[in-house]
């Protein structure tokens, strides 16, 4: 509270007041004046007007659409005329040889064409000698591909629209119903379907387009264990190695939390004025704490990979690290803050120092313990999802494949998918803990036997 003195003049008293005002608006001012003037400096800095320059809205369509859809491709060589047709183009999804889908007809020695019928007029022809594209409203556009002369196109009369990209070497064409592209080696046929194939069964497995009808039958008359693992085998999916990889990143989590709070626990004693009078203990305890959780846990995972190699150990041990030292001021602040009046009660009935933190202290900080160690695990199952990615374990090393390979979306949208799922079946649980151990609320079947107890 601002005094004056009251032997100064009033006028004087009123000078004083007008300044304190004058600068309090001027901090107001400038205080905004300051925020925008970095928000603009970060606007030039980072080149945010340049963003709408760079951004491509064609390929960010494309990848939506990979990342909830699949593509089949059909190809031949061009040197040899043979036509094989794979899902996503993996040998793990390719059809037997002499077998496609029902909207490719294969060349036969009777007729030395491969059909491909696009639906609603669209039509690729792959001839002896040249590639054929019907297209509604346009044409037809053959491609001769050679390799002494690259690849020769045919357009219909008028101009090339934006939807083709012809050259000496290749042409592209890409339409609402598929794509087409003719090398001097190769012409392939891109069509795309809504849905993740080969999710279940891949096309080796005698389950492969069965229905859930067909498959509940089989089941039935004893084939479930046949069943599940075709499923559990999948070689495109690979659920085995996903499921395996899920529990390596909720390992990780476990052991870097509760390892971290077991640590942490004994150490925030020597951090604390009123279990810790030695001041050179407690200053070294701290700043122990200060440097561990001052460094980030990827920069530990990082610097412990060097140490110990990659996989999940060296990542729960990266997260132990980190969130010692974050439980150790957790931990000791909570101490600090512990009733004395029941620390000596205890003491009162002749219970030794250990007896003392056993019944006087442990039970006082003990749900500060348990909400901190449960909070942190659900935000370590996050964490240690980019730890693994680094350390090369866990679900997140398969997200990062998937991701560099930049083939198969659809498997990115898989696992982020269970990774959204892994930490709302993470954040579920925590919340039931907390409030089974921490608040001590009866579960379903306690309260209903309270209840029937009460009934006469």
């Amino acid at each position: 509270m601002t005094t004056f003195d009251t032997t100064v003049p009033p006028t004087l008293r009123k000078l004083d007041m007008e300044r304190l005002f004058m600068r309090k608006r001027a901090l107001s001012l400038a205080l905004p004046l300051l925020v925008l003037a970095y928000l603009a400096y970060v606007f030039v800095a980072f080149d945010v007007a340049g963003l709408a320059e760079r951004m491509n809205p064609k390929n960010a369509r494309t990848l939506v659409a990979d990342s909830y859809s699949y593509k089949t491709h059909v190809t031949r060589d061009n040197r040899s005329g043979a036509v094989s047709v794979a899902i996503e183009g993996e040998r793990k999804g390719a059809y037997p040889d002499g077998q496609s889908p029902e909207w490719v007809t294969l060349a036969d020695t009777s007729s030395q064409v491969t059909i491909i019928d696009l639906e609603d007029g669209y039509e690729i022809r792959f001839g002896p000698e040249s590639i054929a594209f019907d297209i509604p409203g346009y044409g037809t556009i053959r491609a001769t591909p050679s390799r002494s002369a690259g690849v020769q196109a045919e357009f219909p009369a008028g101009d090339l629209p934006d939807w083709t990209n012809a050259s000496k070497n290749r042409l592209a064409v890409t339409t609402e119903a598929g794509r087409l592209t003719v090398t001097r080696n190769r012409a392939e046929v891109f069509r795309y379907f809504a849905g993740w194939e080969l999710f279940f069964f891949t096309l080796d497995s005698p389950y492969h387009g069965m229905g859930i009808g067909e498959l509940m039958t089989r089941a039935a008359t004893g084939e479930a264990g046949a069943i599940f693992h075709d499923f559990w085998t999948n070689k495109m999916w690979r659920h085995q190695d996903v499921a395996w990889a899920i529990f390596e990143t909720l390992l990780m989590a476990f052991l870097g939390t509760m390892g971290a709070g077991l640590i942490a626990l004994p150490l925030a004693f020597a951090a604390t004025r009123n279990f810790m009078p030695l001041r050179a203990v407690r200053f070294a305890t701290r700043r122990v704490f200060d440097f561990v959780r001052g460094v980030d846990s990827l920069i530990w995972t990082v610097v412990l990979a060097r140490a110990f190699g990659p996989g999940p150990l060296t990542g729960a041990l990266a997260i132990l690290v980190t969130d010692t030292g974050t439980f150790g001021k957790i931990f000791s602040e909570a101490l600090e803050n512990v009733d004395q009046k029941q620390i000596e009660g205890v003491a009162s009935t002749g219970a030794k120092p250990a007896q003392r933190y056993r019944f006087g202290v442990i039970p006082q900080i003990t749900p500060v313990l348990l909400s901190q160690l449960l909070y942190f695990l659900e935000s370590n199952t996050r964490s240690a999802t980019i730890i693994g990615a680094i350390t090369g374990g866990g679900i997140g090393l398969l997200l990062t494949q998937a991701i560099i390979t930049q083939k198969d979306w659809e498997e990115v949208a898989y696992y982020i998918v269970l990774i959204i799922l892994m930490v709302m079946l993470m954040d579920w649980l925590s919340g039931w803990l907390r409030r089974r151990l921490i608040k001590g609320e009866p579960g379903r079947k306690a309260r209903r036997q309270g209840a029937a107890m009460l009934l006469p």
